[in-house]
C-alpha cells in the first residue's frame, strides 16, 4: 500500500515527520519517519494510532445548527450553503449594529501548522474586527528570556548531546520534548547529572538523580540564591560576564540579600541543597537548563524566566558546546512571510484587543464597551482549556451571542455552538509547519479526500469571505497555491538551503536548518543584559506572584497520553489516562483526613471541582496538581480545573496565570 510523507499538526515543539499508509480513500497506518531530522521514527502514543480519530465513528461530517438550548449539544444537519447564508447575514446585521469590534475571531493551537492556523486572519482583518491576543501558553517565558538575551538563539534539543549535566526545570519532557528522552537517558548512563527541579514531580522523577521540589510560583527565589552562592564563592564566570553582559556588576551586588536561608523561606529547598546545586553547577563545563514554560505562567512569570535565563549564563555555559538553555527561542531565521497568510494590509482600522486569557471577561462586557455579539471559534476549545471555565459558560450562554465552531467533534465547546463546521484532519488538507522547539521546517500535502462535507480552515474561510462580498484574489486560490507562494518566495531561513531540501519541501517532508551561534547576542546592546533599561523593573529582583486566600497552591500539569483536549476522542488514552486526579502531599492530605482514592472537591471564590485524591510524595508541600484536560462529563460535577483559574495575566508578556491561583480542598 503507498505511503506518504507528512506532519504532526499539534502543539508540540517537535513537530515529528510521519509515514502514512493510506490506499487513496482511508488511512491504514501511521508512524514516525525514520528520515526526520527532529524524531528520527520516534513518534508519541498520541499519534501512533492517529488514524483512530480521522476515521472515528464519532466524527462531525457536515454542518449543524442548534435545536436544543446552548450547551444541551442538540443539532441538526444543515446544508453549506445554508450555514454560510446564515454566518454571514449575522456578521452583516453585527456589523451595521454594533460595528467590526463586535466580532471576535478565537483560535488558539488546535492546529498549529501556519496556513490552516492563520488563516482566518485575512479575512477579519478584512472585516476590521476584534484583533485576539495569543497568549494562552508561553508569552511570559518568550517576553522574560527575550529581556536577557533578545533573540539570541537557545539550544535546539538535538545539542543535549554535548551537555555534560541536565537540569530539567519545570519541564515534564516524557509528555512535551519526547524525542529528546533518548539523550537524556544515555547521558545519565554515561554518568551525566540529571536534576530535575518541579513543583510536581510526576512522570519525570524516575528519570532523574535528584528531584528538588520548589513551592509553585517561588523559581526565582532558587535562581536568585544559586546565584548568590556563585559569587559569594567565586564561582561565577566573572570574566565571561564582564566582557559578555551589562549591569553584572550592579546586579551581582543585590545578590547578597539573596542568601541560601532566604532563599528556602520562600521556595521551601532547603539552603543546603541550593548550595550544593549552586556548587554542582558551576563545577560542570557545559550544564545545560531545559526549561519548562509552568513556572511562567505566575503573576511573576516573566521575572522568574528572567532569573533563570541570567543563571543560565553565570557559568559562562553558553560559551560551550551543549551550554545554556534550551526550551525558549532556538534561534531560526524566518522561513516564510507570514503576511502573505495573515494579511495585515487588509485591516484599514485598529480593532479592539480582547486577551485570550480573557474570553469571559469578554464576553461579559463592560460598562460603555460594545459587546461581543458574534464568536468565531476555530482550533481551540476554549471551555476546556482557558481560565474562567464557568464565566466562559455563561458568555456562551447568552442568547444575544452568535457563535460558530470549526470541529471534528463535539467538544464541551461545540455544544454551545449556534453553527458548528465540520473541519478537516491534517492528511486532509496542504500545509508548511514550523517547529517552534527547533530549528527545523516542513511541508505536508493532501493525502486522502475529506471525510463528509469536512472542509478545512482554508476553504472555510474562502466560503465566508464569498459570502460577505470580498472579491480580493487572496480568498479565490486554494491552499496548494499558498503553500507554492510561500515556497516560493522564501525568508532568510530557507534561501541557503540547498536543492535536495527544497525537493523535500515541494514533495513533503521536514528539513533541519542550522543551529544558531549561542554567542552571537542578538540584543539591542550586543551583549547579555541582566541590567534592561527599557522594562519597568531595570534590575532583576524576586517577585511574588497573585497568590490567593486559600492555604493550597493549585498548578495544572500535562498528561502524556492526552496533552490537550485535542485527544479526548481517543477513548483507549481517556482510559489510560485515568480519572480526574488532584496531585496532594502526604502532610497536606493528613491534616485534611484525606486517604490515597478518596473523592474530594477543590475549591476557591471561582467554583468547585470534583476530583479523586492522588495521594503522592512527589508534589511540594502547600501544593496540589491537576493532570491532564479532561471533558465535563468525565468530572463528578461537570466542572474542569480551569474552573479555578482566574484570568490575571502575568508581568511580562499578557500571558495567562492559571498556575497561580489558591484552592482549599475538602472531602
Amino acid at each position: 500500500m503507498p505511503i506518504y510523507k507528512s506532519i504532526c499538526p499539534y502543539d508540540c515543539p517537535t513537530t515529528c515527520g510521519l509515514l502514512v499508509e493510506s490506499d487513496g480513500t482511508r488511512i491504514t497506518k501511521v508512524k514516525g519517519d525514520p528520515d526526520d531530522p527532529i524524531c528520527s521514527g520516534l513518534i508519541c502514543r498520541k499519534m501512533q494510532r492517529y488514524e483512530k480519530s480521522i476515521h472515528s465513528t464519532d466524527r462531525i461530517l457536515t454542518p449543524l445548527k442548534r435545536t436544543g438550548q446552548k450547551g444541551e449539544g442538540k443539532f441538526e444537519p444543515i446544508s453549506w450553503d445554508e450555514a454560510v447564508e446564515t454566518i454571514t447575514g449575522k456578521w452583516k446585521q453585527s456589523l451595521d449594529e454594533y460595528g467590526p469590534d463586535s466580532i471576535l475571531p478565537f483560535y488558539y493551537s488546535g492546529v498549529m501548522s501556519l496556513i490552516q492556523r492563520n488563516c482566518g486572519d485575512a479575512l477579519f482583518n478584512k472585516m476590521g474586527s476584534c484583533q485576539l491576543i495569543k497568549t494562552l501558553c508561553s508569552s511570559a517565558k518568550g517576553a522574560g528570556y527575550q529581556s536577557v538575551l533578545g533573540g539570541t538563539g537557545g539550544l535546539d534539543p538535538r545539542e543535549l548531546v554535548d551537555s555534560d549535566m541536565y537540569i530539567v526545570w519545570g519541564s515534564n519532557m516524557k509528555a512535551t520534548r519526547l524525542q529528546s528522552m533518548p539523550d537524556l537517558l544515555k547521558g545519565r548512563k554515561q554518568g551525566k547529572r540529571v536534576v530535575l527541579i518541579e513543583s510536581f514531580a510526576g512522570e519525570m522523577a524516575q528519570y532523574a538523580d535528584q528531584v528538588v521540589l520548589v513551592k509553585p510560583g517561588t523559581d526565582g527565589a532558587l535562581a536568585l540564591g544559586m546565584m548568590h552562592v556563585l559569587v559569594k564563592e567565586g564561582l561565577e564566570d566573572s570574566e565571561f560576564l564582564q566582557n559578555e553582559a551589562i549591569g553584572y556588576a550592579e546586579f551581582k551586588d543585590t545578590l547578597d540579600e539573596y542568601s541560601p536561608e532566604w532563599a528556602e523561606s520562600v521556595c521551601g529547598v532547603s539552603a543546603q541543597l541550593i548550595v550544593e546545586l549552586a556548587r554542582e553547577y558551576a563545577a560542570a563545563k557545559a550544564p545545560a537548563i531545559i526549561l519548562g514554560s509552568g513556572n511562567s505562567r505566575y503573576g511573576n512569570g516573566g521575572m522568574t524566566v528572567r532569573l533563570i535565563t541570567i543563571l543560565s549564563t553565570f557559568s559562562g555555559a553558553w560559551q560551550h558546546p551543549g551550554g545554556g538553555l534550551c526550551g525558549c527561542n532556538p534561534g531560526m531565521r524566518e522561513c516564510i512571510d507570514s503576511t502573505r497568510i495573515t494579511r495585515p494590509d487588509l485591516r484599514e482600522r485598529v480593532g479592539r484587543k480582547v486577551n485570550i486569557n480573557q474570553l469571559a471577561m469578554a464576553l461579559k462586557g463592560e460598562e460603555g464597551q460594545i459587546p461581543i455579539r458574534c464568536l468565531h471559534i476555530y482550533g481551540s476549545n476554549p471551555v476546556g482549556s482557558v481560565s474562567n471555565q464557568l464565566g466562559i459558560e455563561q458568555g456562551l450562554a447568552d442568547p444575544d451571542l452568535f457563535t460558530v465552531v470549526h470541529e471534528r467533534f463535539m467538544t464541551d465547546t461545540a455544544r454551545y455552538a449556534d453553527i458548528i463546521l465540520p473541519a478537516t484532519f491534517s492528511v486532509e488538507q496542504s500545509d508548511c509547519y514550523s517547529a517552534y522547539g527547533y530549528c527545523s521546517f516542513g511541508a505536508a500535502y493532501k493525502i486522502i479526500p475529506a471525510a463528509g462535507e469536512c472542509k478545512s480552515n482554508w476553504d472555510i474561510f474562502c466560503l465566508l469571505a464569498k459570502g460577505m462580498g470580498y472579491t480580493d484574489s487572496h480568498f479565490q486560490r486554494s491552499e496548494d497555491d499558498l503553500v507554492a507562494e510561500l515556497l516560493d518566495n522564501p525568508m532568510a531561513g530557507l534561501q541557503d538551503i540547498t536543492s535536495k531540501q527544497r525537493e523535500i519541501l515541494k514533495t513533503g517532508g521536514m528539513i533541519s536548518l542550522p543551529y544558531a551561534d549561542h554567542t552571537s547576542w542578538k540584543t539591542p546592546s550586543g551583549k547579555i543584559e541582566i541590567i534592561n533599561n527599557t522594562l519597568k523593573d531595570p534590575v532583576p529582583h524576586y517577585q511574588e506572584c497573585h497568590g490567593g486566600p486559600y492555604p493550597l497552591r493549585l498548578i495544572a500539569v500535562p498528561s502524556s497520553e492526552t496533552l490537550n483536549s485535542v485527544f479526548l476522542e481517543r477513548e483507549e488514552l481517556v482510559q489510560s489516562r485515568g480519572a480526574m486526579f488532584l496531585e496532594i502531599h502526604p502532610d497536606d492530605a493528613e491534616a485534611r483526613s484525606i486517604a490515597d482514592g478518596d473523592s474530594i472537591v477543590a475549591y476557591n471564590d471561582l467554583g468547585e471541582v470534583a476530583f479523586t485524591a492522588r495521594v503522592t510524595p512527589l508534589i511540594a508541600k502547600g501544593a496540589v496538581a491537576a493532570a491532564g484536560i479532561f471533558m465535563r462529563r468525565q468530572s463528578g460535577n461537570g466542572n474542569l480545573v480551569n474552573t479555578l483559574h482566574h484570568e490575571r495575566l502575568s508581568d511580562m508578556g499578557e500571558a495567562t496565570t492559571l498556575n497561580d491561583n489558591t484552592v482549599e480542598v475538602r472531602i
